[in-house]
């Protein structure tokens, strides 16, 4: 399959957060170190997918999310969401909006503030409900989220589970385009982990959100994603676009199918390629 291939139909029923990156270029330092992170990177992720990111470390996966956030340039290229540029010709930035919501791979809750308040912060500064409407909202969609029993407790009280849980309500109390999710369960144990993936799943059913969602974890990408695209080593441009063809709702009994593991199987090794690349390329700059 090319890797520029158009984007599949999602699964989405909402109609929006369609991502088109085109040509897409980003140098670093110009005119200094030059450091070239993305070199001519297309891709198009269909409203409702969910597109899973894997490569090797530092080949640009998380510079890609950040232009789309808004958080860095571009140097070349255009990037849409929904047919409206987000950064391109004449404007390098993307301004950032809540249609775009970050989760990082640290937690980034208001130690201070409970969960629900944490929640309904968001709505409150932007000023699209008042606290009341807001700390409803945001217990309605704690206790969607299994968090019903914990919505007045700190952070520090409740499970890295339970608060990373909590983020991506935080994240979806805004009715975002596109959740941005940046290896959020890189150092979870692997059974919580695999609670965070049927959370998420559940999520995902309802609100039918597109995510774009980084990656090192294989199994983690073929289990969650629609589609699952490997970049290259730096700099990063789509090297393949693995299908997933299972059907949804899924669940764990997934995990033992041989129709699961072809697909990990078909993924690592286009990554194993690219890492070793990456391995020779810092040899030689050792060298």
């Amino acid at each position: 399959m090319s890797a520029t291939a158009a984007a599949v139909t999602g699964n989405g029923a909402s109609g929006k957060g369609a991502i088109s990156i085109r040509n897409v270029t980003k140098i670093y330092d110009p005119g200094g170190a030059d450091v070239l992170a993305l070199d001519d990177c297309s891709l198009e992720i269909a409203s409702g997918e969910v597109c899973m990111i894997v490569g090797p470390s530092g080949c640009g996966k998380t510079t890609l999310l950040n232009a789309i956030a808004g958080f860095h340039s571009i140097t070349e290229g255009q990037i849409d969401l929904d047919g409206e540029m987000l950064c391109g010709p004449g404007k390098e930035l993307a301004t950032q909006g809540a249609d775009r919501v970050v989760v990082f791979q640290n937690g980034a809750l208001f130690p201070w503030k409970t969960l629900a308040e944490n929640v309904a912060y968001g709505p409150i500064v932007q000023g699209v409900m008042n606290k009341a409407e807001a700390r409803d909202k945001a217990e309605a969609m704690l206790a969607e989220a299994g968090l019903g029993g914990v919505a007045d407790k700190y952070p520090g009280e409740v499970s890295s589970g339970m608060a990373r849980r909590a983020e991506i309500v935080r994240a979806l109390i805004n009715d975002p385009k596109v959740l941005l999710l940046d290896e959020p369960y890189r150092a979870m144990d692997a059974l919580t982990k695999s609670i965070m993936h049927e959370s998420l799943l559940e999520v995902y059913d309802r609100t039918k959100v597109t995510i774009f969602f980084i990656t090192h974890d294989l199994e983690e990408a073929i289990f969650l994603g629609d589609r699952v695209v490997v970049m290259t080593t730096r700099p990063a441009r789509t090297k393949k676009i693995v299908d997933v063809k299972i059907d949804r709702p899924r669940d764990y009994r997934l995990l033992s199918s041989e129709e699961f593991r072809v697909l990990v199987q078909e993924t690592k090794e286009a990554v194993h390629e690219e890492a070793v690349k990456a391995f020779e390329a810092g040899e030689r700059e050792l060298a």
